[in-house]
């Protein structure tokens, strides 16, 4: 399901994306679309970046501006003033992890820039079972240093999100690796608290 539009990068691999909203769509995504710690892909030339949403940040120009403004009835904006509904809005923040292409896919940082406008599609759960496998059907989790150095405040939780989607998406023996992960980052988010 296509979710945002790419609209700027804080790094090369740190990309905020605008949420479609009404504007660009007669039926914009619904916000469990976009909620923290959804897999998301952007296609590119040479196959698709791989990213997670780890933050959001509302967007509202108008707030605190009570000064007059000659403008039309808020219902009728949409036909006089169509870019004056388009200042509100919802920006995701997405973090990338990774790239696939028809050789395989990798963990780690894509090589490719994100273009302006590229679509953000929301990942299926085959599609996230597949790109935390490797060939041998082995649960991988390599970006997981590469989280914890760029998600900043939001790193063990995000990474404690994404260890609770592969749980539903793993057999017995690699959820069982996954508590070891889960019960790790209990305990950096509890002695972090304590410093």
């Amino acid at each position: 399901m296509r979710i945002a539009k790419i609209i700027k990068s804080n790094s090369h691999v740190d990309y905020a994306a605008r949420v479609i909203d009404m504007l660009e769509s007669p039926t914009p995504p619904p916000s469990e679309a976009y909620r923290f710690g959804q897999f998301v892909k952007v296609s590119t030339r040479n196959g698709e970046a791989v990213g997670v949403i780890y933050n959001s940040l509302l967007i509202n120009p108008e707030y605190g501006n009570y000064g007059p403004r000659l403008s039309t009835p808020p219902d009728l904006n949409s036909v006089f003033s169509p870019d004056y509904l388009n200042e509100q809005g919802v920006l995701v923040g997405i973090l990338l992890v990774g790239w696939q292409t028809a050789a395989g896919r990798i963990h780690g940082v894509p090589r490719e820039v994100l273009p302006i406008n590229a679509d953000v599609e929301t990942m299926s759960e085959d599609e996230i079972r597949a790109f935390h496998h490797d060939r041998s059907g082995a649960l991988e989790i390599h970006y997981y240093s590469h989280i914890l150095t760029h998600a900043g405040a939001f790193a063990v939780q995000l990474l404690t999100e994404i260890v609770g989607q592969l749980e539903k998406l793993t057999n017995d023996r690699e959820r069982a690796r996954l508590e070891v992960l889960r019960r790790t980052l209990t305990w950096q988010q509890t002695i972090g608290r304590m410093k």
